[in-house]
């Protein structure tokens, strides 16, 4: 795993290079021209961690792991990327987007699977069916993964496995928001933290790493662990919770306070613009959770930091996502003033899913109130799946956000979510969803028109 440091541009974030050759086309790249069946097997065979986790379980008992530092993105306070930039320029994809009036994106998290393809092909082959629809607004046109997207430490010698070849037949961008198994280094390993994920996904152009392995994907175009991405009708901002398995951490005294600084700056900068679309905040440990048995829980002080400057602003996101439980759960958070914020955690990308309630539980009920009391904001636990893999598909007009989750084991023929939540962006309070009309009504009327006709 060890690493040389590439070329700093503009005191940003330094990507890695290793001896292999990268090749720089120039535009982006994403699914391969042809599909081809998925893999029975690993490339390169995963290695047993367990020699590294009981290290880092010492570690742990010694209180010497602690967050990592961050390196600085290219961009400033506020670093910015545009759906436009990671399409090459391409504006006329824009201009579609936009006289549809409806943008349609994935998530999911901790898809990186040590085991073997099965897990993250039956999620990636369930989101590229996707791709098919009658009614082109409906089309996804990006990706954004949750974290832990290659286990167990980042190594860029699984990228392939992991994250390239799941994805070869994906036709859209993908983004990644980091998450603690991408930054995590393994005991006696030379290794800088976030060194491959930096490589394939905070380039500086669009290139083709060695990790691709002869596939066709360029490396993404992030300016750092932490950014706004603007597209038609969302802007999310992705932050980094570091490296550490919990809690997450967004800035201390360690890390410093280079995101609380983004933060502001970018709910600032949406506020002074009167932003009208939805605006998500992204990252991989969750705020909220009822505990899964393995010690994922909530990460409160994450939440306290990201609330602080939400709250000095005078700007609350719209909806939050992220990853890191092994499972899918939503909750509904209401505050004082009667808004809503859903906050929907996606961990089942193809990462061994865990039980909520931790193995040989009983299961949990859901609805239920998990946070109530004078002071603190209303928290329910809406809904979960702790059962199977899965993913989120977004749709945000300019009037409302809906989020569904789709279970892989629904197969590619199935188009019905498991499980949605829709927050009108004006109000920011749950509504019902305002459904499409797919041709359906104007194609009965027709029939009925023509029925007419030839009884009279």
């Amino acid at each position: 795993m060890a690493s040389k440091r590439g070329k700093r541009a503009g005191g940003g974030v330094s990507v890695p290079t290793t001896g292999g050759p990268v090749r720089d086309v120039g535009h982006p790249v994403f699914g391969q021209p042809q599909p081809t069946p998925d893999p029975g097997t690993f490339r390169v065979q995963h290695a047993s961690d367990k020699a590294a986790y009981t290290a880092i379980d010492q570690l742990n008992k010694q209180h010497k792991i602690h967050p990592s530092k961050i390196p600085p993105p290219r961009g400033g306070l506020e670093p910015q990327l545009t759906l436009q930039q990671v399409l090459g320029g391409d504006a006329a994809a824009i201009r579609a987007i936009t006289n549809q009036k409806q943008i349609v994106f994935h998530a999911t998290g901790d898809c990186g699977s040590t085991r073997g393809p099965a897990t993250q092909s039956q999620v990636a082959d369930k989101m590229v069916s996707d791709f098919t629809e009658a009614d082109p607004k409906e089309v996804p046109r990006f990706n954004l993964l949750l974290g832990d997207v290659v286990y167990s430490f980042g190594e860029q010698q699984y990228y392939y496995d992991q994250f390239y070849e799941p994805y070869r037949d994906y036709p859209a961008p993908i983004l990644a928001a980091a998450g603690n198994h991408d930054g995590m280094v393994a005991p006696n390993t030379k290794a800088d933290t976030l060194a491959a994920y930096l490589r394939n996904f905070c380039s500086e152009s669009f290139v083709v790493t060695p990790e691709a392995g002869g596939l066709s994907r360029t490396a993404q175009i992030q300016p750092g662990v932490f950014f706004t991405f603007d597209a038609p009708f969302v802007r999310i901002l992705v932050l980094y919770s570091n490296s550490l398995e919990d809690p997450g951490v967004i800035a201390d005294p360690t890390i410093g306070d280079s995101q609380i600084q983004f933060l502001t700056a970018a709910l600032g900068r949406a506020k002074k613009e009167t932003y009208k679309g939805a605006i998500l905040l992204a990252f991989h440990h969750p705020p909220y959770t009822p505990g899964n048995g393995r010690g994922h829980g909530g990460s409160q002080q994450m939440l306290a930091d990201i609330d602080k400057v939400c709250g000095a602003v005078g700007l609350w996101p719209h909806a939050v996502l992220a990853g890191h439980v092994h499972n899918y759960q939503r909750f509904t958070r209401t505050r004082p003033d009667g808004t809503q914020i859903p906050y929907v955690s996606c961990g089942n990308g193809g990462h061994n899913v865990m039980p909520i309630g931790g193995h040989g539980s009983p299961p949990i009920r859901a609805p239920q109130i998990v946070q109530k009391g004078r002071g603190v904001d209303q928290v329910v636990f809406e809904n979960y799946d702790d059962k199977n893999y899965g993913y989120l598909r977004a749709i945000v007009t300019e009037a409302q956000l809906r989020i569904e989750y789709h279970a892989a084991s629904d197969g590619p023929h199935s188009k019905a979510p498991d499980d949605s939540v829709t927050i009108d962006i004006a109000t920011r309070k749950i509504a019902a969803f305002a459904a499409s009309d797919l041709g359906h009504p104007a194609a009965a009327s027709a029939i009925r028109q023509k029925r007419k006709r030839v009884g009279g």
